[in-house]
């Protein structure tokens, strides 16, 4: 069964030492200015919150936000079950060890088969705590879901599909004229210039003033990181693109990352922009796609250096245009979602830094 001294709701009635959330007045330590902008900041969001009290205080002890949404996918990892989330691109553990597992799996299957919109909880280790049906009154608005998975694009047999590919990059940028090369692709002082202007806006994690971008927290909405970088570096007459990489078995992507207690994070998938960086090679100008991802590098990388540093060979990477918002399809020229789905991820930063583990990075990773 459910903890029973976890409360999940929509905050209201925030005052400086307390707050209601389903009904029941809850009480905020001394100490908890951090976690009553975290509840702020739901409200405004109209998101829900997770905490657990004290029984004889009613004074929270913990608090996360949890993600609400569907499930997308469900398989063993080693002697637990990955969870794929539809608003989420992490790795999320079902333990079989948890009290709750049986009930926990059997509302997240039901989920992945009927589509049931779930309120999942997990903690910092990425281990869920807690699974509640959602209800589009009391805990908020419907969320936006991505889009169906787009139709796959035609393949013509092999030797001819290399042929078509070949000839497409040679028509777009690779063997074009050195002036189109001067155009399009930058040099590679000024793709350092434009990582450094990327990474410039990172949020402060005990503050997390927007427009910022929350680079230290790796563990969700690196679309909508994305999608921001490419809105900034339009602004700065770039022309980005998207790399898009997904995790191949065995396991999930696994990248190494001062900015998590545990010093790594586990995706399903990730992505980051790229833009044409020039480079003389053979008497000619070439071009080459180079990732901006400060989520993980300090420099440009190669799109091969940037698979690498995830940790698994057997993930794919696929090239899309900036428009792409979603994994599944979809755009947002309007950043509407960019915006609230960046809110979001730094009302979880704000919430992991003023908890028992402090702001990022940490020191106790390498």
């Amino acid at each position: 069964m459910p903890n029973p001294n976890a409360v999940v709701g929509l905050p209201t009635s925030i005052t400086a030492d307390s707050f209601e959330l389903d009904g029941r007045r809850l009480r905020l330590p001394p100490e908890a200015a951090g976690r009553r902008a975290v509840l702020e900041g739901a409200a405004r969001q109209r998101i829900p919150v997770y905490v657990e009290i004290d029984p004889t205080t009613a004074t929270i002890v913990r608090m996360f936000l949890p993600h609400v949404t569907r499930v997308r996918r469900m398989q063993p990892l080693e002697a637990n079950i990955a969870v794929e989330l539809e608003l989420s691109h992490a790795v999320h553990l079902l333990r079989r060890a948890s009290p709750d597992f049986a009930s926990f799996e059997l509302q997240l299957r039901e989920s992945l088969g009927k589509g049931n919109v779930l309120i999942v909880t997990e903690d910092d280790a990425r281990q869920i705590i807690d699974v509640r049906a959602f209800r589009a009154g009391p805990d908020g608005p419907m969320p936006e879901f991505p889009g169906f998975p787009p139709r796959p694009e035609r393949r013509w047999p092999w030797p001819f599909d290399r042929l078509r590919q070949l000839l497409i990059r040679w028509w777009r940028w690779r063997w074009w004229p050195w002036w189109w090369i001067s155009l399009r692709c930058v040099s590679p002082a000024h793709a350092q210039q434009i990582f450094d202007a990327m990474a410039a806006p990172n949020c402060a994690p005990l503050t997390v003033p927007a427009p910022c971008i929350p680079f230290m927290y790796p563990d969700n909405y690196c679309w909508a990181r994305a999608h921001e970088m490419c809105r900034l570096m339009l602004a700065m007459d770039v022309q980005p693109r998207k790399v898009w990489i997904n995790a191949g078995s065995p396991g999930p992507l696994h990248a190494l990352t001062r900015n998590h207690p545990d010093c790594f994070i586990d995706w399903s998938w990730h992505v980051a922009p790229t833009i044409c960086v020039r480079r003389w090679r053979w008497f000619f100008f070439w071009g080459r796609e180079l990732v901006i991802d400060p989520s993980l590098c300090t420099t440009p990388v190669t799109k091969s250096e940037w698979k690498a540093l995830q940790n698994n060979m057997n993930a794919t990477l696929t090239d899309t245009e900036w428009t792409s918002y979603w994994q599944y399809g979809g755009t947002d020229p309007a950043y509407a979602q960019t915006n609230q789905h960046l809110a979001t991820a730094r009302l979880h930063l704000l919430n992991r830094s003023v908890g028992p583990f402090g702001p990022p990075p940490y020191a106790n990773c390498p």
